[in-house]
Order: C-alpha cells, then sequence, then structure tokens
C-alpha cells in the first residue's frame, strides 16, 4: 500500500509559478510510474503531466505543455510538478497519482492508478 501526500498549493497570481510535491510512504515510488492530475469545480478530473518509472518518459496535457515540468527524487520518494507561467484556467485542485510496476509508457486515464493523494488547491488571480 502506498499513501501520497501532496503539498505546495496555494494563490498565486497570473504568471507566477509553485511547485507541487508529492510525498510517498509506505512503499517505494521507484518501480511505480506516476502521474499528476486536476479538476476544477463542475469539471471531470484530468491528466496534466505523467512520468514512467524509470524516468525516461514523460507526457504533458497540450494545456501545459512548456509551462510544467513533472520530476521525482527516488531517494526523497517524491515526486514534484513545477508550474511556471501559470493561468487562471489552472486552478483547480491538483492530485498525485501512482501506480503500475514498471510502467513503460504513461498513462493518461485516472483509472490505470489505484493509489491517490487528497489533493492540493491551486487558485491563480488574474
Amino acid at each position: 500500500q502506498v499513501q501520497l501526500v501532496e503539498s505546495g498549493g496555494g494563490l498565486v497570481q497570473a504568471g507566477g509559478s509553485l511547485r507541487l510535491a508529492c510525498a510517498a510512504s509506505g512503499r517505494t515510488l521507484s518501480s511505480s510510474g506516476v502521474g499528476w492530475f486536476r479538476q476544477a469545480p463542475g469539471k471531470e478530473r484530468e491528466f496534466v503531466a505523467g512520468m514512467t518509472w524509470s524516468g525516461d518518459r514523460t507526457s504533458y496535457a497540450d494545456s501545459v505543455k512548456g509551462r510544467f515540468t513533472i520530476s521525482r527524487d527516488n531517494v526523497k520518494n517524491t515526486v514534484y510538478l513545477q508550474m511556471n507561467s501559470l493561468k487562471s484556467e489552472d486552478t483547480a485542485v491538483y492530485y498525485c497519482a501512482a501506480g503500475g510496476v514498471r510502467r513503460t509508457v504513461v498513462r493518461l486515464n485516472p483509472n490505470d492508478y489505484p493509489y491517490w493523494g487528497q489533493g492540493t488547491q491551486v487558485t491563480v488571480s488574474s
């Protein structure tokens, strides 16, 4: 079993930056695929960014390409999402997810991730 805890959310002005962190406990994430998703009020949960277990492949939603970067630190058992040039439409609850031992492709469907954090709110003011 893996427990995931996100942190780093908050209120930021448009054009600003935030770095989200997702700390794992209970089991190492080093062999798991990881992803970040977000959900805005009244909308479905959507894929934001993901990385394979080895870190050799990443994938981003078109809406965040060039602005967001996913990374991982296997020593700290933590996954990060660096968010730059934030826009008001990035406002949402952000969730980290993990799953799939030694997955070699990034999965975009939230149903492919069995482990989830509780979410952290990101609000971008225009």
